[in-house]
């Protein structure tokens, strides 16, 4: 174990585990939080108490199917939703690490329901930093996404409003150690939602539509979603959005992967879509540091001493004006990495 004085602040630093501890995550029934849910209790099979918090009572009910009580006596379905500040400090006393992965994310919805977007998004950001504060929990992670990153639509305006929330909840924590911080990534492979499942379900028709032949996207596994949760949990010092070094992808490689006789149709961009996303800016690159597997957004007025920070994790500066972008990724899938990648984590059919 090691310590590092910050202004006032003592960071410790010791070997991280669950064992014995009790973790809740918010948005718990959706793809991550099933993930997360899995990886967990392959890795802490003697995880204290392990809350799945939402607000869908029919998922749950189809979760707690994977997890009999009688198997995992340490998991707790709690119904509820982050806009309801008192349920999730009930839900939260005793616990001691909150992932938050509960949101609003269909852009075309949230263009359509602004007021009910930004009630999730932003509200229950808020109440889930004050609930955290109020009652003892040690690190709270929350999720992002590429959308965040100079949005151009309501969601990613609200989930930038929620990464800044919980960055600057670190500063308004007092003498609480408490860590807040944040983790920002593309594409989830097979997601709720996403494009491959939405592609596999339209081959069947022999036309995939195409918003635009020069889109690209960030791809990251569930996995790698999960174990890059893990990693903020572990190392976060507090105020940091990590962002993971991963590969872009071509929207037309992922229709020729999924279906390669299938007609590619052009139809448009939807309101509030990106042809690239970017997940660090130029105007982030002065606080952007490498950490080798991921990079780091630091928080502007940090709590602790940048140069043990940069000794700590052997981080190094970006330069001034890096940015991070889809569309000039350094990195990138093919037609038959995609492929082989579906086939592995979505539909092994394909």
């Amino acid at each position: 174990m090691e310590s590092n004085p910050v202004r006032g602040v003592i960071i410790i630093i010791m070997s991280f585990t669950l064992s014995n501890k009790s973790i809740l995550i918010t948005g718990g029934t959706g793809s991550l939080g099933k993930a997360l849910t899995s990886y967990i209790y392959e890795k802490y099979p003697d995880i204290k108490r392990l809350v799945i918090f939402s607000r869908d009572e029919q998922k749950q009910f189809q979760m707690a199917q994977d997890y009999p009580n009688h198997r995992y006596p340490s998991i707790r379905f709690f119904i509820g939703d982050v806009r309801d500040r008192d349920r999730l400090i009930r839900a939260m006393r005793g616990i001691d690490f909150v992932i938050h992965a509960a949101a609003m994310k269909h852009v075309p919805i949230a263009e359509y329901n602004p007021d009910e977007c930004i009630a999730t998004n932003v509200g229950g950001a808020q109440n889930v930093v004050h609930a955290c504060l109020e009652t003892g929990v040690q690190r709270v992670v929350a999720l992002s996404t590429d959308k965040a990153c100079a949005p151009i639509n309501l969601y990613g305006a609200t989930k930038l409003t929620s990464d800044k929330l919980f960055v600057a909840a670190n500063n308004i924590s007092g003498e609480n150690p408490i860590k807040f911080s944040v983790v920002r990534y593309g594409n989830v492979m097979g997601s709720n939602g996403s494009v491959i499942p939405f592609f596999i379900k339209k081959k069947k028709e022999g036309r995939l539509p195409i918003t635009d032949s020069n889109m690209t996207r960030f791809n990251i596994s569930l996995r790698q979603g999960v174990e890059m949760v893990m990693h903020a949990l572990e190392h976060a010092w507090g105020g940091e959005v990590f962002v993971p070094k991963i590969p872009s992808y071509h929207i037309t490689d992922v229709a020729t992967a999924i279906c390669p006789d299938c007609e590619q149709v052009i139809v448009g961009i939807r309101p509030g879509e990106k042809v690239h996303e970017e997940m660090i800016t130029p105007s982030d690159s002065f606080h952007t540091y490498d950490l080798g597997k991921y990079y780091t957004i630091l928080p502007t007025t940090p709590r602790w001493n940048l140069d043990d920070y940069i000794n700590r994790f052997k981080a190094k500066a970006v330069p001034t004006g890096f940015s991070y972008n889809s569309g000039e990724n350094t990195e990138w899938e093919t037609v038959e990495s995609l492929r082989k990648l579906i086939r592995e984590n979505v539909d092994d059919s394909i």
